[in-house]
């Protein structure tokens, strides 16, 4: 397991109609960048395959090694075939889980969504299976959109693409709520991501938009909200790192400390897919969406303290 989150890549700070601006005093996440960084070269390639040493992940070079669209079923047969051929040498390959293909994506980048410089071969700019079953529709599986970086769900009938991985990494979300969290009054404090959330109850009730979210942190900081002057609103990657996807409605560790949890809350980050949109996180089932920044539809959920 990974301690803390991952950088989301993203370096440049846009307006709501989508057009690049000045960073300074935005409160975006192109300017404030937190997060774990990542190393230099991020990626060593071996033969038929390539080593993540951001995540330890080994993952096939080929993205398209099946070829065509499957269904979710195919998608795990295709895996298991490969196992039996004992493909670039090893019987151990999975369908990666939603977590683990999602460290990948780069927020900076777009068809694909993938780091600078990425040596895979033939990523297609569309939707890949993960093994995660989406825990309130059973009968759907989680998918991540590799042109823009979307996490969605589908039926596990539907057709997508499949990408072998080696290797595990831990989802945040597996550790126990009283193991993971430590509340302090109005403050709760993440001791696998280092991250300090305020708690969902003690927050305005308020839909904003994007404007507007990045408005209220800034007034939160003039107040001194808490006793603190560095909230900021979280990154994707951050909100995401909350969802549990063994759980629903909402998608938090069973006896979360937070309160009250709203159905969506805006991030810090830019689509660059489409920059007039912010991404959201959906905490009822955990996708991983956009919002439109002129439209008062999301929620605040501030965040203080991580890797700068």
């Amino acid at each position: 397991m990974m301690e803390g989150v991952i950088k989301t890549d993203q370096n440049q700070c846009y307006d709501v109609d989508g057009r690049l601006m000045y960073c300074s005093g935005s409160g975006q996440d192109g300017e404030m960048r937190f997060g774990i960084e990542w190393p230099i070269p991020r990626f060593e390639e071996r033969k038929g395959v390539t080593i993540d040493r951001l995540s330890g992940l080994m993952w096939a070079q080929d993205a398209g090694l099946s070829e065509f669209p499957q269904t979710w079923l195919e998608a795990l047969d295709f895996v298991e075939k490969m196992n039996r051929e004992a493909a670039c040498g090893y019987h151990d390959w999975h369908l990666p889980e939603r977590w683990e293909l999602y460290s990948l994506v780069s927020h900076n980048r777009i068809n694909p969504a993938l780091p600078f410089g990425a040596p895979f071969e033939n990523v297609f700019s569309g939707y890949y299976w993960t093994a995660t079953t989406c825990s309130r529709l059973k009968d759907q599986a989680w998918y991540i959109h590799l042109g823009g970086g979307r996490v969605y769900r589908g039926m596990k009938y539907g057709s997508y693409m499949v990408w072998p991985v080696r290797c595990h990494l831990q989802d945040h979300a597996t550790a126990s709520a009283a193991k993971r969290y430590v509340v302090d009054k109005d403050m709760v404090y993440d001791q696998l991501t280092g991250l300090e959330w305020a708690k969902m109850d003690a927050l305005s009730s308020d839909t904003l938009n994007w404007t507007g979210a990045l408005e209220f942190i800034r007034s939160m900081n003039a107040t001194s909200v808490y006793g603190h002057t560095d909230w900021r609103l979280p990154n994707v990657r951050e909100l995401e790192s909350l969802i549990d996807v063994r759980r629903h409605t909402p998608t938090l560790s069973n006896g979360h400390p937070f309160g009250q949890i709203p159905e969506g809350c805006w991030s810090s980050t830019t689509s660059v897919y489409e920059p007039r949109y912010a991404w959201v996180v959906y905490m009822h089932d955990g996708a991983v969406g956009v919002g439109y920044k002129k439209n008062a539809d999301f929620h605040v959920w501030a965040v203080r303290g991580g890797i700068a």
